[in-house]
């Protein structure tokens, strides 16, 4: 089975570099017309650069078709113009990537409340006014593909990461909403969390694990995710050519009653309650209610 994105067309914010560059040269060369989104700063947010227009020029040299965008997620009117532009050209949008981001890593205890704001406004609601933007477009062609960007720091954690954790793992929930309320026009809405070497990551890495973790070793992942067969409310990991499944999962638990019902009964029965064996994935909220209820029946 080949992938190809003949007749699609794409919005990859964040594409000026790393991640976003590969997926938006990958989904060229297989056919997509791409608008290549990029502000140009540097990791923490600041600066210009014609990023976005180099990237556009590659495409082009390798017979694509892309534009140009510098528009910041941050600013909603600037994706709808985005979005505008994209419709004008190619007569729609059919995927979005959604992989602009910064870092201001500091320990929560140095960390100024601005910096802790700046980078939820570009990581989680800079994806969301994308998101936004397009949604109504993929609706009406009763067709979209949208891909947020999480993290290993969002799902598990990672010193110094206060603000992208908290931005990153919203992004997951974000996602799997919009997975429920997206599937009755084929919209699928899915996660990606990558580890690669980027102008994000550069100084975190040893030289020769930079190397490993190229960018063009998610990019399979990514695309699978955003192509016709792709499946939906997914989050998968992916760096140096492995790729993983990560769930949120519920216990069995154990129901209490009586006397037990307290915060004493809650520490004698931790063993139970935190039992991982038979372990669920509820796809929704309304899986993890039934399944209290069915404590509740004896189930």
């Amino acid at each position: 089975m080949s992938i190809r994105f003949d007749d699609k067309v794409a919005i990859v914010t964040g594409a000026g570099g790393g991640l976003g560059r590969a997926y938006a040269l990958e989904l060229a060369k297989r056919g997509a017309k791409v608008v290549v989104n990029d502000l140009g700063g540097s990791r923490d947010g600041t600066g210009h650069s014609d990023a976005a227009l180099k990237v556009v020029e590659e495409i082009k040299a390798a017979g694509g078709e892309a534009i140009s965008n510098g528009g910041s997620v941050t600013e909603y009117e600037q994706m709808v113009e985005m979005v505008a532009k994209a419709k004008e050209t190619w007569g729609g949008v059919h995927i979005l990537i959604n992989n602009a981001g910064v870092l201001r890593d500091k320990s929560f205890a140095k960390m100024e409340p601005a910096d802790f704001k700046f980078v939820i406004d570009v990581h989680l609601n800079g994806s969301a006014n994308v998101t936004k933007a397009v949604w109504e477009t993929m609706r009406a062609q009763n067709y979209g593909r949208i891909l947020m960007t999480a993290s290993s720091t969002g799902l598990y954690g990672n010193f110094g990461q206060a603000n992208y954790g908290a931005a990153k793992l919203g992004l997951a929930g974000l996602t799997k909403t919009l997975a429920i309320e997206g599937a009755k026009n084929n919209i699928k809405v899915n996660t990606i969390a990558p580890t690669a070497g980027t102008r994000m990551t550069e100084d975190l890495f040893p030289a020769e694990a930079f190397a490993a973790f190229a960018p063009e070793k998610v990019a399979p992942a990514a695309l699978y995710l955003v192509s016709e067969e792709s499946p939906t409310n997914m989050i998968i990991g992916a760096g140096a050519g492995v790729f993983q499944a990560a769930y949120v999962t519920l216990t069995q638990g154990k129901l209490l009653s009586g006397d037990d019902l307290s915060p004493e009964g809650i520490a004698a029965h931790w063993a139970e309650i935190t039992d991982r064996a038979g372990e669920m994935t509820p796809q929704n909220g309304a899986e993890q209610s039934m399944s209290i209820l069915k404590k509740l029946q004896g189930g």
